[in-house]
């Protein structure tokens, strides 16, 4: 789809509805240091962290405009496991076969493990910095923004209204989008997004040739996703493991109404918790976890260093 095709489709209709179908049918459905092609904004003394952005469209050959990422973070007697998912890609992962049999074993400990160490969904989508009055330098510039599902709700909420006096928009428009007012506190030493809004629908900039550069500077989304991106099964099964200190073992097989069960708590469950609440309890726990460092082991990877390291650890996780 060239540049031209992009405006044409423009107006609401054609691809906003099929922007939330896709999102409706993903919804149904269930490494290395800081990435300069992200973007997050920063906090002042009070906490508080204030900018506007743009989502833009999909980039050039891609139906969507976002990606999603399924990934697990949490610490175990070996360490920390932050890992990308293979969920994500539809394909079997060791630690979410681990919390299906941990959950059908009838143990309420178990179910609390589960709780613990379950998956965790991000997005992923180009930006358009408008304003960022601490780092004023990224100002126009183009970025990849990693974010949870409070912002992604609030998307969802702009493409379809709850009320009928409420105009639908696609906010990833450059011509009748809007930007978006990020607004970031801390209420009950929780990281909140409540006040975060978007502005009043507006073309992102008046010269199409210029929307033009800035579409064709967007970085590929689906490469983020991409099955090369992530680590085999065996992988993650060798750091699973030694991040557990143990293999655990199934005690019985689990029922198909279990596994449909345990499916639909996984679903509430990824409704339920935002992720401010997940990563407050990661960094209060990686603060604590600081007094008792992890048991070195040379033959795993060098992800396993990075995990000591807490620049590197919150780069990893890139919460917005």
């Amino acid at each position: 789809m060239g540049f031209g095709d992009l405006k044409k489709q423009s107006s609401l209709g054609s691809l906003t509805a099929k922007l939330v179908k896709e999102v409706e049918k993903q919804n149904g459905g269930g490494g290395g240091g800081q990435d300069d092609r992200l973007w997050k904004p920063t906090m002042d003394k009070s906490g508080n962290g204030y900018a506007v952005i743009r989502f833009l469209p999909a980039p050039d050959g891609e139906d969507l405009p976002w990606a999603k990422m399924f990934s697990h973070a949490f610490q175990g007697p070996g360490g920390w496991y932050i890992e990308n998912s293979l969920t994500t890609i539809g394909q079997k992962d060791p630690l979410g076969e681990l919390n299906r049999e941990l959950w059908n074993s009838g143990q309420d400990s178990d179910k609390e493990t589960v709780r613990k160490q379950k998956r965790k969904l991000s997005f992923y989508a180009n930006i358009y910095v408008v304003k960022d009055p601490s780092n004023p330098q990224n100002e126009g510039q183009v970025f990849l923004y990693k974010f949870g599902k409070k912002i992604f709700d609030k998307i969802m909420e702009a493409m379809q209204p709850e009320f009928e006096d409420e105009e639908a928009i696609n906010p990833f428009d450059f011509w009748q989008g809007a930007n978006f007012k990020l607004k970031l506190k801390k209420v009950a030493g929780y990281w909140n997004y409540d006040s975060s809004e978007f502005d009043r629908t507006s073309p992102l900039l008046d010269d199409d040739d210029a929307l033009e550069a800035v579409w064709r500077k967007q970085y590929s989304l689906s490469a983020l996703v991409a099955p090369d991106q992530f680590k085999t099964y065996e992988e993650l099964k060798k750091r699973l493991d030694y991040v557990l200190g143990s293999k655990p073992q199934s005690t019985r097989r689990s029922t198909v109404e279990e596994e449909e069960q345990y499916d639909n708590y996984a679903a509430t469950e990824q409704k339920r918790v935002t992720e401010e609440e997940v990563m407050r309890k990661l960094e209060d726990s990686y603060q604590a976890s600081k007094s008792t460092p992890a048991p070195s082991d040379e033959s795993t990877s060098s992800t396993d260093d990075e995990d000591d390291d807490p620049m590197s650890y919150f780069s990893k996780l890139a919460e917005s």
